[in-house]
């Protein structure tokens, strides 16, 4: 759950002598970096003129909060820094740890303030409020330094006190090249990587696998063992068996953190921009993810009137109709109707008319004095509502051409819809100033009649 260690110890595994145990570990935990300028890409974060190194080398940092996707390096930085620290280092895993164990690191920490403690709470988002506030007090009296390393939007899963008081640093998924540079380097390694296997793999399969892993080097090294260690003596990882192994494996994406909102604010904004190509990728990138449907179906039936309306109203019935299928077959049948769906909307001519509508029809009431409804306008089904005059003007809008009767439903008039020129709201536009120009005409007319 945790580990107490001075700066000398090595890495979690490292410290051990068993050679055969060492060799045990996965490769990825193998060629974790034990120095500054073995951690694989982030060039901006760790470069010969950044910050971050510096700070490393005075030993002169705060509190740091790594975050990123998973496999980009945040624990193997964390770890790095570690080693290279005065302090003494206590490592927890926020997934096993809980409040008892926490406040046994913190007191311990204040006993021992000659020589200050670095706590490394890896999934710090899995901390709750409480556990998290229970960091505070050490953290700004300094008693503490921490290095939390997160998944997850630390603006969402980590206490804004907390936050300020820590130097956030974000790290991007690694890049191909970075993934194919520290295979090569991995492959050559005899004594904690592969060199001692002799196994033959070739650049252009090392580039296939560095793509299949979404930018993720803990599972890029994980392939490339599995592939290696299913090889055959002295002989090569071959296109079949790398072809086998992709049909096997799953993309990256996490249904419930930051993949689940970006890769859904992506798909959105591709509809709603008119590219259906992205849209589908996207889409299939949710799916695969193992996205649920009916959310997919839900942001459709919302961007049907957000970002489309009356531009083409079938496009709310088209995403309302996905939905139900959604609910009534399922998986992987549903995907069907999600496609037809997004397609649709994708090419659809688009209007954010009905939004803005409603959104100044909301100002309106907000900000300004309620207007009541007129007496001609009022329910007039009950006998004393007929008694006090309650509908008794009313101009019945059939009897009159193209139902317009002149009249005004409401005592101040408001113009809060503009119809834009996409779509079906062309026509519209023309309907709806044909339609004004036609009550003008019918008030002045009943004005110089009275």
């Amino acid at each position: 759950m945790s580990k107490k260690s001075s700066a000398e110890d090595k890495l979690p595994g490292w410290a051990a002598d068993d050679e055969a145990y060492l060799k045990r570990r996965p490769l990825a935990a193998r060629m974790r970096p034990q120095a500054l300028n073995q951690v694989v890409g982030h060039k901006d974060l760790l470069g010969e003129n950044a910050l971050l190194p510096r700070l490393i080398k005075s030993d002169q940092f705060g509190s740091l909060i790594f975050y990123g996707p998973p496999g980009c390096g945040k624990t193997s930085l964390a770890e790095v820094i570690a080693l290279e620290t005065k302090s003494i280092v206590v490592r927890v895993n926020a997934v096993l740890s809980g409040t008892p164990e926490l406040r046994e690191i913190l007191n311990d920490a204040r006993k021992n303030q000659a020589g200050r403690t670095l706590v490394i709470i890896d999934e710090l988002h899995r901390f709750n409020k409480t556990q998290q506030d229970l960091l505070l007090p050490d953290v700004e009296a300094g008693v503490i330094r921490l290095i939390g390393c997160t998944t997850h939007n630390p603006g969402l899963y980590v206490i804004p006190a907390l936050l300020s008081r820590s130097h956030l640093f974000r790290l991007d998924s690694l890049n191909v090249e970075d993934i194919v540079s520290f295979f090569e380097h991995t492959m050559h390694d005899g004594e904690k990587g592969l060199g001692a296997l002799n196994i033959k793999v070739s650049k252009d399969i090392l580039v296939k696998i560095a793509g299949m892993s979404s930018g993720d080097l803990r599972r890029a090294l994980n392939i490339l063992e599995t592939l290696v260690l299913a090889a055959p003596a002295l002989g090569s990882v071959t296109e079949e068996s790398l072809n086998h192994f992709a049909k096997e494996r799953r993309i990256r994406y996490d249904d419930g953190g930051d993949d689940h909102y970006d890769t859904a604010s992506a798909f959105i904004k591709s509809v709603r921009g008119g590219d259906p190509d992205a849209a589908l990728y996207w889409l299939a990138l949710m799916l695969e993810g193992g996205e649920e449907p009916r959310f997919i179906a839900r942001r459709l039936v919302i961007l049907a009137s957000e970002d489309i309306g009356l531009a083409d109203s079938r496009a709310l019935g088209v995403a309302v109709a996905a939905f139900q299928a959604c609910e009534m077959i399922g998986q992987p049948e549903c995907e069907y109707p999600l496609a037809h769906a997004t397609l649709f909307l994708a090419l659809s001519p688009k209007s954010n008319s009905a939004t803005k509508a409603i959104a100044a029809a909301k100002e309106a009431v907000r900000t300004q004095v309620r207007q009541e409804v007129p007496p001609y306008l009022k329910d007039s089904h009950t006998s004393s509502a007929q008694r006090l005059g309650h509908g008794s003007e009313y101009l019945y809008s059939h009897d009159f051409p193209e139902a317009i009767s002149g009249q005004d439903y409401l005592k101040n008039p408001l113009k809060l819809y503009q119809p834009t020129q996409s779509g079906a709201e062309v026509a519209i536009a023309e309907r709806l100033n044909q339609w004004r120009s036609l009550k003008e005409s019918l008030r002045r007319k009943n004005k110089k009649h009275g």
